[in-house]
């Protein structure tokens, strides 16, 4: 069974999906649901109480409901309440809300969308370039942005190709580039951009952009050519690729006076556009030895 996460957008605000290739199903997270339906500020709360009052009333929809692991705020895999399409249109139907039959269009039409998508891939493309618009970003920083998730993919490929396929430990891997080129874990980056749920990668400017892609690229590159075959081995190309981007963010900004990796995130999405980070005072944070 193939399940796939992918983020998609309602109006201003992510829902957290996944995509059942074998049973052609759609989950959709419910706590995600409910904050866009109800505006709470503790949509987790909120999920458990009426959850509780639907059990009491012997719903089978919260019981046939599923759990799945999804990415939590703190970037941890955690397991989530999730429901398909028909199980969700039966909770909305407990949430008193005027945004409740938008939604219930909204599922519908996302559903249509990815049966489209599976016999073109080019949907895929257009869908996602379509919501970066809706969001903001600019044309030149949204083509950039398509590009790095394709890089991303080839090397999620390769790494699967080499044996590696828990997803814990291509985050492992990924904290290994980003700790070469940028001196910080993931984690770390994004606090350092003020993020907390927020996808990093949606979070950069164009030049960290172009330095991550080179990044994930050298180390795709490297793991071709090396065929690493053990997780030391598969952390020291890692660690080679992110000192490719390093050894060229050192570069540029020696060159700018600037530095690459800047605090900027999409709140402005037109400010990421500029093309070395930020015109602030050089920021200050961790770097490689």
């Amino acid at each position: 069974m193939s399940r796939q996460e992918i983020i998609k957008i309602f109006g201003d605000r992510k829902i957290r999906s996944v995509w059942d290739d074998e049973a052609e199903i759609w989950y959709f997270s419910i706590v995600d649901v409910v904050a866009v339906l109800t505006g709470s500020k503790d949509p987790l709360a909120y999920w458990r109480k009426l959850k509780q009052r639907l059990k009491a009333e012997g719903n089978e929809t919260v019981t046939n409901c599923h759990g799945l692991k999804l990415r939590a705020a703190d970037g941890k895999m955690r397991m989530t309440d999730v429901a398909t399409a028909e199980q969700m249109f039966r909770v909305i139907q407990s949430i008193p809300s005027p945004k409740a039959e938008p939604f219930k269009m909204w599922m519908a039409k996302v559903a249509a969308e990815r049966i489209d998508q599976m016999q073109d891939p080019e949907l895929s493309i257009q869908q996602a370039l379509a919501d970066y618009r809706r969001l903001g970003y600019t044309e030149k920083w949204i083509a950039r942005r398509l590009k790095s998730i394709d890089i991303r993919k080839d090397l999620t490929d390769e790494w699967k190709a080499r044996g590696v396929e828990d997803e814990r430990e291509y985050a492992k891997l990924t904290n290994t580039i980003y700790k070469a080129w940028v001196g910080m874990t993931a984690g770390e980056y994004r606090r350092f951009k003020g993020l907390r749920k927020q996808n990093l990668r949606d979070n950069m400017t164009n030049m960290e952009l172009i330095l991550s892609m080179l990044a994930e690229e050298s180390t795709r590159e490297i793991s071709a050519a090396t065929r690493p075959d053990n997780m030391i081995d598969h952390h020291k190309v890692a660690a080679s690729g992110g000192s490719v981007a390093r050894n060229a963010r050192i570069e540029i900004e020696q060159k700018t006076g600037r530095k690459v990796i800047s605090p900027l995130n999409a709140s402005d999405a037109g400010a990421l556009d500029v093309d070395t980070g930020d015109m602030l005072p050089p920021p200050t944070f961790p770097t490689s030895k």
